[in-house]
């Protein structure tokens, strides 16, 4: 796994926070993927997951250590989806901890229309890194499932929400360390919660896949992407390839906006 992860020192690239979006709706507005698709039939009851892990550990002139791990389950019973995402990203560089990071996500779904679902999300995300000591949000909307076929798949989903946000002040040695945290005023807000989950297989072993996450309110807006390309080398086992950023539009005094990571993962379905 390489990954590139910058805490306290993040890129000012808004034009970044595109990428991942354009690169999946190029794909998607091919007339191949519109068109020459099946329908897909219904997701059998029961339960379904995969998880995936990385890691690399470099010695010598530089010495550090980065490691990434994904979970995600689901459980469709009749009408409802329900899916618990959890993440958590550690590294270490030089001797100094550089990012530390672990998030989950619950959301539940129920169709009453084939491409028409009601939905209600929690999300909380720990961070030492970010600005926010934490943030933590629960939302509920309706989605559309705008494809749904055996090769391509796009929903988009929009709801109100709330969020709590605990802002915190990194102080920092020469060496980069950081040496105290300052806890600020938690922050309470109204929220805008939209999602995009997007996938498409793009030969019989390899697909593409991106998922876009949005919270807007109280001053903040919250972007968190993830796409990744997998290709099977077996029934239950991948390798994927993997492009992660997270962007707070207002973060501490400080702190810059964007945090991005690359990541090689083997993942195993089941």
């Amino acid at each position: 796994m390489r990954g590139r992860y910058v805490g306290g020192d993040r890129i000012r690239r808004p034009s970044g926070i595109l990428r991942p979006a354009i690169a999946s709706l190029a794909l998607l507005l091919s007339p191949a993927a519109a068109f020459c698709a099946s329908a897909a039939a219904p997701a059998p009851d029961g339960w379904s997951g995969k998880g995936q892990a990385g890691g690399v550990t470099s010695q010598g002139n530089t010495q550090s250590t980065t490691f990434n791990a994904v979970l995600d389950l689901a459980l469709v019973a009749g009408p409802w989806k329900h899916a618990l995402h959890l993440d958590g990203l550690y590294g270490r560089n030089a001797g100094i901890t550089s990012s530390e990071r672990w998030g989950s996500r619950w959301q539940s779904d129920y169709t009453f229309r084939p491409a028409v679902y009601a939905f209600g999300i929690l999300r909380y995300e720990r961070d030492l890194f970010s600005g926010f000591d934490y943030q933590a949000s629960a939302a509920a909307g309706v989605g559309y499932r705008i494809l749904d076929t055996d090769r391509v798949k796009l929903s988009v989903q929009a709801g109100p929400g709330f969020r709590r946000e605990q802002p915190q002040t990194l102080s920092k040695d020469a060496a980069g360390a950081v040496i105290a945290r300052s806890l600020g005023t938690p922050m309470n807000s109204a929220i805008l919660s939209a999602g995009i989950d997007y996938s498409q297989v793009l030969t019989a072993t390899t697909t593409l896949s991106d998922k876009l996450l949005t919270e807007s309110g109280g001053g903040n807006t919250l972007v968190t992407n993830a796409l990744a390309l997998a290709v099977k080398v077996s029934t239950h086992l991948a390798l994927s390839v993997g492009y992660n950023l997270q962007n707070n539009s207002s973060p501490p005094p400080g702190l810059k906006k964007l945090d991005s990571n690359e990541t090689v993962n083997l993942v195993y379905s089941f």
